[in-house]
């Protein structure tokens, strides 16, 4: 379970800004909270992300998403000698040539702990572990430049890999390369920390597709698709293998490679192919009197946009439910039916959500901000400065009217993040 999210210094965030899951003591809407065994308060079930275009939002998801792909891959070989992917503030002559900054505080199992880092494109600066084992935080290790401190008593898989530490990567990751209990526990936990961008649906497809193979998932898949009222009866995916051509002055190498393993082939024998995941989507078919007929299949690429991503969404929403995980969404709403935005958000947040995953997402979406799908605390805004710093800050800091609308408010500027246009008829005055 995530708690809060901190960075500093990263693309438009030039000071820390910190997103907090941590609920506050109001009792409004008490079904999108819950209780965590080793978290003395209550966490919030979702929360959603504000702001004009080009403010920050996307940013913010990015910076989760870099820190759980470095958490995971900064240890492999194949980085060793190639820079670190961050990108610091850049309006900023003094930001821009100092280390960039992320953490995270979070609930593994029912232990807390808190992870962070401070690095460039060239090297880490520093790195830390904390946990809470019972009631004090306590320090698992702590890096600064190459000397690492670690607890010999509580950290014993740290010992002698400091020296196995490149400056270009995570302490954490080397231990747990090296297959140290905790550092592993907390890779997973970042390898289920699932940020998804809105480039593109079809970036999601391998998760989905995969998920389609167990039956479970595949039906729950089916049933979505039709509640979600797309004329869908049902939806399959079915697997075949094509053969590749090969070049012909490969097969002599194929050959060779095989031979080397203890395989005996001939050019003739040496094949190549490659599988095709076709998903094919149902319909009901009608007779002139409206009566059912049959069922017409089409494929799934000649489904309307919002089809597709819903279709290739449902998979990490529903893996993220089932196994109690986090999804962070980049305008979650785009191709989407606001009705349809709704009932995700309803579903992280009712009680039905028994192992009490967490969505994160931003949108422009007004109609979404409702006092009843969100709490106060559950409301996040970015905005950006003169200076082209993005500040951060939630809808609980505001001294908010029982009364009020959220959605109204926010049109008209009460709490910020809005962008202020010029009057774009201007641009036609002088045509002709």
């Amino acid at each position: 379970m995530l708690i809060e999210f901190n960075v500093e210094n990263y693309l438009c965030f030039k000071d820390r800004v910190t997103l907090s899951m941590v609920a506050s003591s109001n009792t409004e809407n008490e079904e999108n909270t819950f209780k965590s065994p080793g978290f003395p308060g209550r966490l919030l079930k979702s929360c959603v992300i504000y702001g004009a275009n080009a403010s920050g939002k996307s940013n913010l998801l990015k910076a989760m998403g870099f820190m759980g792909k470095y958490v995971l891959y900064s240890s492999k070989e194949s980085q060793a000698t190639e820079e670190i992917p961050v990108t610091p503030f850049r309006l900023s002559e003094g930001a821009y040539n100092k280390p960039s900054a992320f953490e995270m505080s979070f609930i593994l199992g029912e232990t807390r702990y808190r992870y962070g880092f401070e690095l460039d494109r060239e090297k880490v600066h520093s790195e830390w572990l904390y946990y809470v084992p019972t009631s004090k935080e306590t320090k698992l290790f702590i890096r600064e430049g190459n000397h690492i401190e670690y607890n010999k008593t509580r950290f014993r898989e740290g010992k002698g890999l400091g020296e196995k530490t490149r400056e270009n990567a995570l302490f954490l990751s080397v231990c747990a390369q090296f297959n140290g209990e905790i550092s592993q526990k907390i890779i997973k936990w970042f390898s289920r920390f699932n940020v998804i961008s809105s480039l593109s649906p079809e970036q999601l497809a391998p998760i989905t597709l995969r998920l389609m193979k167990n039956e479970k998932y595949e039906n729950e898949i089916a049933e979505l698709m039709k509640i979600a009222d797309l004329g869908i009866e049902n939806i399959h995916t079915e697997h075949k293998e094509i053969d590749v051509e090969i070049f012909p002055f490969l097969k002599p190498i194929i050959k060779d490679f095989a031979k080397k393993a203890g395989d005996i082939v001939s050019e003739d024998e040496i094949k190549v192919t490659n599988e095709i995941i076709e998903t094919y989507t149902h319909h009901k078919r009608y007779n002139k009197d409206n009566e059912s007929l049959s069922i017409e299949t089409f494929n799934l690429d000649d489904e309307s946009e919002g089809t597709k991503k819903l279709f290739y969404l449902s998979g990490p929403i529903l893996d993220t439910m089932h196994k109690g995980q986090i999804v962070a969404v980049d305008e979650l709403d785009t191709s989407l039916h606001p009705i349809i935005v709704q009932e995700i958000i309803r579903l992280f947040n009712s009680y039905e959500n028994k192992k009490n995953a967490q969505l994160i997402f931003n949108t422009h979406n007004t109609t979404l901000l409702s006092k009843k799908l969100f709490r106060r605390d559950q409301v996040w805004f970015v905005e950006k400065d003169m200076y082209g710093s993005s500040d951060l800050y939630s809808l609980a800091e505001y001294r908010v009217r029982k009364d009020a609308s959220f959605e109204k408010d926010y049109i008209h500027g009460k709490y910020g993040a809005i962008p202020f246009v010029g009057d774009f008829r201007r641009l036609t005055g002088d045509m002709d």
